[in-house]
């Protein structure tokens, strides 16, 4: 009984480190091309598959991160999150890309990707990149043209363009839905807001200040 027990456990330990070490589901065949016809096709991972026999290259090629993104804003900074919903080939192959353009110093602020581990790539432009760990120790570089800066899982991490001309970075996911949780929004520009006094006792502010910030960040979104 004592070895069944055993046994018993051990599958489910293993079943569970399994499940803790998986991200995205794997694929259970060569491709999955999402589309939206359900006559014809099967749920799978959030999206309906395309009859394999009638994927196209075109479903597997996408020429939107050619184009540079308006970066006219207050952060001087935008994205392009290149999803399965514009690049139906990504389907249930657990990755995504982005395009992030910023002006001289544009900054992509402090944010987490919930559900992936990014990578970086500079292409054009002098970054100053980082992220901090669950200890609250900052790793940080400056990043030139063919560096590459990985982000580990749901850690806290931002950019800025410390350089004098536009800056350009490609960044990888390996999940096809990373998520991203902005975080000065996700404090201070929830809806309904966050108590404002709450807010103050955290972060040693003064309580006008931070319903100054609730309402500039309110009203960006």
């Amino acid at each position: 009984m004592k070895s069944v027990n055993f046994l018993l456990a051990f599958v489910l330990l293993a079943l569970a480190s399994s499940l803790a070490s998986a991200y995205d589901p794997n694929p259970l065949q060569d491709f999955c091309v999402a589309v939206n016809d359900t006559k014809t096709a099967i749920f799978v991972n959030g999206k309906f598959c395309k009859d394999p026999t009638l994927a196209t290259p075109d479903d597997f090629t996408s020429s939107r991160l050619k184009t540079p993104t308006d970066t006219n804003n207050f952060l001087g900074q935008n994205s392009t999150l290149l999803t399965v919903d514009q690049f139906p080939g990504l389907n249930t192959l657990g990755i995504t890309i982005a395009r992030v353009d910023y002006a001289p110093g544009g900054v992509n602020p402090p944010h987490i990707h919930p559900r992936g581990t990014e990578l970086l790539l500079v292409q054009k432009g002098t970054l100053y990149a980082g992220f901090v760990d669950s200890n609250n120790t900052l790793f940080s570089k400056i990043l030139y043209p063919g560096d590459v800066f990985v982000i580990p899982l749901a850690m806290n991490h931002f950019q800025v363009n410390i350089g004098k001309t536009d800056g350009v970075a490609f960044a990888s996911f390996n999940s096809q839905n990373p998520g991203v949780i902005a975080l000065a929004n996700s404090i201070f520009g929830t809806n309904p807001p966050i108590d404002p006094y709450a807010l103050a006792r955290a972060f040693q502010l003064d309580v006008n200040v931070v319903k100054e910030l609730q309402a500039k960040f309110i009203s960006s979104n």
